[in-house]
């Protein structure tokens, strides 16, 4: 069975989209208020996640859904929360299918019957806001060897995204996308706006090309990347980048010494992506010449899924 039949058989259950933050035909028009994130309480520690080395986990919580919640605590930190915020809330102005984001707060002795003393460590630096993304259970990790018939559309449009927002980490060794439901999700965007972990020369760096993008999983797949750019950067107003930062919660902003305050942290992160579109956007060029160029050849191998 093709993976294309196995997704039309399973067809018959999927959910709305809308539900769980998927690709919607208006998402370009949604109001900056609906931005803003819930928050919800931690109230079961289900299991951890071994896959990635900041060691999410499943949680169940308060709201009556499931999370994959990434933890404060981890080695990563808290700008990597910041990341996934602010690219989460940014993919759903643009479209993107992710799964729907959640502040989850951890209250102290959560978790505690947890067993692995590193996990127990993490928790305990984790008390208070963490951050979530809806748990999609029975999804499989999107593999390019056979995922081959997503949308060139919403190939361009996530390669687009990427470059715009410096992910490093959607390679053909790590794509982070899953297949669910006859669907493709967007996950694990902490190594986003790489920018804010040394803050140096940060406004220059706006205009940084992506070279890397040269690396990325959909690459092969997508139409124009400047149709894309057409479609999306209109729809990045002041006031849509600065609700995505607002969601950051206060707590997650470490001192810097480039700035006074929170709020012109903030203002950073702000004029940092707003710089990145009105600049002149060599990212968007380089995104192009690899795209007409096609992906680096690399050794065909086996799936390891059974199709």
């Amino acid at each position: 069975m093709t993976a294309r039949d196995w997704r039309l058989r399973t067809m018959w259950m999927n959910v709305v989209l809308g539900e769980m933050g998927g690709r919607s035909s208006d998402a370009g028009t949604k109001s900056v208020s609906e931005m803003t994130l819930p928050v919800v309480e931690g109230v079961r520690y289900v299991a951890p996640l071994r896959e990635g080395g900041s060691l999410p986990a499943i949680v169940d919580a308060s709201d009556g859904h499931t999370y994959v919640v990434k933890f404060r605590g981890a080695g990563q930190g808290a700008r990597a929360l910041v990341a996934e915020v602010i690219v989460a809330e940014l993919a759903k102005v643009a479209g993107l299918p992710v799964p729907a984001p959640a502040i989850v707060h951890l209250a102290d002795g959560f978790g505690k019957g947890e067993p692995d003393p590193e996990i127990q460590d993490i928790l305990r630096g984790s008390i208070g806001s963490n951050f979530g993304l809806r748990y999609l259970p029975g999804a499989f990790g999107f593999d390019p060897a056979v995922d081959t018939d997503i949308d060139p559309g919403l190939a361009a449009d996530v390669l687009w995204f990427d470059s715009f927002v410096v992910n490093v980490d959607r390679t053909p060794r790590n794509p982070n996308i899953l297949t669910w439901r006859g669907g493709h999700w967007l996950i694990d965007h902490g190594a986003s706006l790489y920018f804010h972990h040394g803050w140096r020369n940060w406004r220059a760096r706006s205009q940084d090309p992506f070279a890397l993008i040269s690396d990325h999983v959909l690459l092969r797949l997508a139409s124009d990347p400047r149709d894309a750019d057409r479609r999306l950067r209109p729809r990045f107003t002041r006031a849509v980048l600065e609700a995505a930062v607002a969601a950051v919660p206060e707590s997650w902003l470490t001192p810097v010494d480039a700035f006074d305050s929170e709020e012109e942290q903030r203002e950073a992160y702000v004029t940092w992506l707003l710089e990145r579109l009105q600049g002149d956007r060599a990212w968007v060029a380089t995104a192009t010449a690899a795209w007409q160029a096609g992906p680096s050849r690399y050794a065909r191998r086996e799936t390891h899924r059974v199709v």
